[in-house]
């Protein structure tokens, strides 16, 4: 069998247990729904009969032991419970090991026997008691119409006096758009000159065509109150089954809606000019009746159109080292791409300034082109922690569910491989330390069931990820106390909640009154921050007593390819992220030596700190009348960076600097400029901290000098 093959079988077999068990934990809380019972099925044969097909048939064998089991299920020949679901669960996950190892190792083999010896028992046990009980009827019975849109036509001519009733037509129109997507054309021909026009009657009257998936019954619920004030047509005119991109001529159009008679359409047919100036040239109708026309006409086509060119869609399978490749070598011509902008600036030569322009912008709509192919939504990431979340929380006797929100946020698919542990340390210990027993948690007035909540949203540049539960929360006093008695702060040192926080993100620290096999050891905290730093990322924690904690994580879309603004320090160039850039702003030399040791200044009404970063990075202070500073927002903080020269946006192929320099503070990384020199990255969460620190040091030195003159 060729290897090639057989890996593909591999990475197929594992997207199945991915699905397999993500469904078989939608089961457990919906036990009744027999389309996951289906799909659980169906994931099993395929496993079964693509591990015959391709030499894999320890895998068959035993997978067929579990069709068995939910055949039986699907048959209703036996009720679903959850020793079937533990029993699936583990029979997935030896599975995930045979994929690894097909020659079992004898503890595996014995492991594997015990399990198909439970499925034969169950098999051939008599008993059809459910341990989960069954939905309610109303629940199984399902009345949701299926994702169909159709088309329909409204003709809504209101009575003249419909004003003077009390209606106001733009209310229906506005309950309609609320439907789906809509056309509302106004039909003015009905309004009479200015001397004949009363204000209190209504001359207008509408087509309006709506695309929706809630059925005409929707429609009838808004109209049917207006069967005595006004005319209202309603006509299905496209049912969404039509996959031609073609619809209706415009002569049909019109003699459905009665604007012209079928003689009329016919009599404008014999004739040789275009069908809408025939019926223009004879007086059969009015222009307006045949724009609205075409109008629906275009709108169905295009309707048509989308969906043709939608179910035409396919997807490729490739391996992720060839899109790795790709992105290296579009980050080689975004930097080919920098020295020709440059060169051609140089020269003054117009045309090849316009090639180099014209290069950029293919240079970009590849580079974006080529980002999005590595983005994978978060949520395949979020599901696989409702196993860890189900199998640990029982392990500890508490009830726990996991929710999710944005599971569709987009991320590299490098940063989502790195996230995975981090999540990982960070929801075990929400399980263990976060959400109480159920015991506990009713005699604080809380549900039995405590909830872990996990979200992701676009910010900018960045995805927002944060992990909040529902539990004790974080004990500040205690979090101090034993960080004194580690040394890892003074006893007298004051700390604001914040930073006291931070200090669980030291390494070996931790609250735990013993050790456990989940927690307690002092090891993950310090990891998750690590992991997190390493990916150019922030972390927050935030807590309330007796109410949870949130661990907000702000990660960057991407590790390749970034939007730079490039700065100059000295002789040297650097590069700001500009996600991070609020604005660049000029204040002269003087105003801000001024401000002495407060290093304080005033930005649009509001005081903002700033840094000098020749001084961070040992570069001379240049003389010079103005100060470039550029205001930047990391964590909703707003903080200046002084710079000699803001020379403007650069596309910035990020590269690592190596083993001997990945731990330098100040910077994160390192780009190649169009002329071959290097640029570095700044770190900007770092240079913040920096700030925060200088000026508490600052702060500590001012009332030491202070009391130092009172004392005198």
């Amino acid at each position: 069998m060729s290897q090639s093959f057989t890996d593909i079988f591999i990475e197929e077999s594992r997207e199945l247990i991915t699905d397999l068990i993500a469904a078989l934990l939608e089961l457990e809380s919906e036990p009744s729904d027999k389309d996951l019972v289906a799909r659980i099925f169906r994931a099993l044969h395929t496993i079964k009969g693509s591990g015959a097909m391709f030499g894999f048939e320890a895998i068959s064998e035993f997978a067929h032991h579990l069709e068995n089991l939910f055949d039986r299920i699907r048959s209703n020949k036996m009720r679903l419970s959850k020793e079937i679901i533990d029993i699936t669960l583990t029979s997935v996950d030896l599975i995930t090991k045979m994929l690894d190892t097909p020659e079992l190792p004898e503890e595996l083999a014995v492991h594997k026997k015990a399990i198909v010896d439970r499925i034969q028992a169950r098999l051939e046990s008599d008993d059809v008691e459910m341990d989960i009980p069954d939905a309610p009827v109303a629940e199984q019975e399902s009345d949701i119409r299926p994702e169909i849109k159709q088309t329909y036509r409204i003709l809504f001519v209101p009575h003249r006096p419909m004003f003077t009733q009390g209606l106001d037509p733009v209310e229906t129109l506005n309950s309609i758009r609320a439907l789906g997507d809509v056309l509302i054309l106004a039909r003015t021909a009905g309004i009479p000159n200015l001397f004949d026009l009363s204000p209190e009657a209504c001359h207008i009257s509408w087509i309006i065509i709506l695309t929706t998936c809630k059925g005409i019954d929707s429609i009838k619920d808004i109209t049917m109150m207006l069967e005595d004030y006004a005319l209202v047509q309603v006509d299905l005119i496209d049912d969404g089954q039509d996959d031609s991109p073609d619809y209706k001529k415009l002569g049909d159009i019109l003699v459905e809606r009665g604007d012209i008679t079928l003689d009329e359409m016919n009599l404008a047919l014999s004739q040789q000019r275009r069908f809408g100036e025939i019926l223009l040239a004879q007086g059969s109708i009015h222009q307006e009746a045949i724009e609205s026309a075409l109008i629906e006409q275009k709108h169905i086509r295009q309707l048509r159109q989308a969906g043709s060119d939608k179910k035409e869609t396919s997807s490729l399978r490739v391996s992720s080292e060839k899109v790795d490749i790709l992105v290296n070598l579009v980050g080689e011509l975004v930097t080919l791409q920098a020295r020709l902008n440059q060169l051609s600036s140089q020269r003054h030569d117009a045309d090849m300034v316009s090639i180099s322009e014209e290069m950029e912008r293919l240079t970009s709509e590849l580079r974006d082109n080529t980002m999005e192919i590595r983005m994978f939504p978060i949520g395949s990431t979020f599901s696989q922690f409702r196993r860890l979340v189900r199998d640990l929380s029982s392990q500890l006797g508490k009830e726990i569910e996991l929710t999710t929100e944005g599971d569709e946020t987009e991320l590299d698919k490098s940063v989502i491989e790195k996230l995975h542990d981090p999540l990982v340390h960070l929801i075990r210990n929400c399980i263990d330390h976060g959400i109480e027993t159920p015991d506990i948690r009713e005699e604080m007035g809380k549900m039995r069931q405590g909830e872990i909540h996990l979200s992701a949203t676009h910010s900018g540049g960045f995805v927002i990820i944060q992990i909040t539960d529902d539990g004790k929360g974080l004990d500040a006093e205690a979090i101090r106390r034993k960080a004194v008695e580690k040394g890892l702060i003074p006893h007298d040192m004051q700390l604001n909640e914040q930073k006291v926080y931070n200090l669980i993100f030291e390494a070996g620290f931790s609250t735990a009154v013993k050790v456990s096999d989940v927690s307690g050891r002092g090891v993950g905290m310090d990891v998750v921050k690590r992991n997190i730093e390493s990916l150019r990322g922030t972390v927050l924690v935030e807590s309330e007593a007796g109410m949870g904690t949130t661990v907000t994580l702000k990660i960057p879309l991407t590790l390749a390819i970034i939007d730079g603004l490039l700065v100059k320090i000295g002789a040297e160039h650097y590069i700001l992220p500009l996600a991070l850039v609020e604005e660049c702003v000029e204040i002269r030399h003087e105003k801000i030596v001024s401000n002495g040791n407060n290093r304080l200044i005033q930005v649009r009404g509001s005081l903002v700190p700033y840094i000098y970063l020749h001084e961070i990075f040992d570069h001379d202070e240049p003389a010079m009348e103005f100060e470039q500073i550029i205001i930047i927002r990391n964590e909703n903080r707003r903080v200046g960076l002084v710079v000699d020269q803001v020379i403007g946006g650069h596309q910035t192929v990020i590269k690592n600097l190596g083993a001997y320099l990945k731990r330098l503070d100040g910077i994160s990384g390192a780009t190649i400029l169009g002329d071959g020199s290097i640029a570095l990255i700044l770190d900007v969460p770092y240079l913040v901290k920096e700030i925060e620190d200088s000026r508490m040091e600052r702060s500590s030195s001012d009332q030491i000098k202070s009391t130092g003159e009172i004392n005198e």
